[in-house]
């Protein structure tokens, strides 16, 4: 005997329902594993970074290329909020390759809990200084190329001109840094030695990053404390506008910033601002 059809067409609904609920939980599962084990988004929320990472890029970044930490299953914090924030009990890298110095790093602090990015300055057992703003490495002084002049606006709205030069480190690469002036707190400092296992983390807008030159900030980033190397920029909005406010794109959107590698070397803008 055959069902009614009002019966079937019950079941029917049912059975959509339940199909749409498990390609949903499938899809979830999936972006967690994609952002847990692969590739996961950051977004710019300071000056630290400018012009490589300017306030108000997002961002993407590679969670395997050095193996896995600590940190590397975390899946971001919010505000106050942790999701799925927890730390492992592993005192090594698992799998992966060693940073490359000029690396763009998101790590953990050892003080802190939550995410930092800088470059990759200084490898394990290099010693490194600042002597009236030029940075050196084992002594020796590291190259840099004057630019030009820029405007540099921090989180605060602060806007102050800056100095824009291209540093280039011993094994050839190239990148780009600011400074205020030659003459800033951290511009002179004592000689770090870094420790075996760890790195010395900082910024490319030197004079407005905290970084490992605060040992009581930042200082020396353990191995296990790395989470990922920053690889590509996908989006990018001035003022640090809440990317969902779609009304706002047409004049805040940077345009020329999205779907772009975050280069070790690029042009600098002269006319820089969040």
């Amino acid at each position: 005997m055959s069902q009614p059809a009002d019966k079937t067409a019950k079941k029917s609904a049912a059975s959509e329902w339940w199909e749409t609920i498990v390609v949903v939980v499938e899809a979830l599962l999936i972006a967690i594993v994609l952002r847990s084990f692969l590739y996961q988004p950051f977004s710019i929320p300071t000056a630290s970074m400018q012009q490589t990472l300017m306030i108000g890029d997002y961002f993407v970044a590679n969670k395997f290329v050095w193996g896995y930490g600590k940190h590397s299953f975390s899946l971001g914090r919010y505000g106050d909020f942790s999701l799925l924030d927890f730390e492992l009990p592993i005192s090594n890298r698992i799998f992966g390759r060693e940073p490359n110095r000029g690396d763009v790093a998101v790590f953990r602090p050892v003080p802190q809990n939550i995410e930092y990015i800088k470059r990759v300055v200084g490898l394990p057992g290099d010693r490194i200084q600042m002597r009236e703003g030029r940075l050196y490495i084992n002594g020796a002084m590291i190259e840099r190329e004057e630019l030009g002049k820029a405007q540099d606006t921090d989180s605060e709205g602060d806007t102050r001109e800056v100095t824009v030069y291209r540093e280039t480190f011993p094994e050839g690469t190239t990148h780009i840094i600011q400074e205020i002036s030659d003459n800033a707190s951290l511009d002179n400092t004592q000689e770090y030695v870094v420790p075996a296992g760890h790195y010395f983390m900082m910024g490319d807008n030197r004079d407005r990053s905290a970084d490992s030159r605060v040992l009581s900030q930042v200082g020396y980033v353990p191995a296990v404390n790395l989470i990922a190397k920053a690889e590509a920029r996908f989006f990018s909005i001035k003022d640090n506008l809440p990317p969902w406010q779609i009304w706002q794109w047409p004049a805040n959107v940077r345009w020329d910033r999205m779907f772009q590698p975050v280069s070790s070397d690029q042009p600098y803008d002269t006319t820089a601002t969040p």
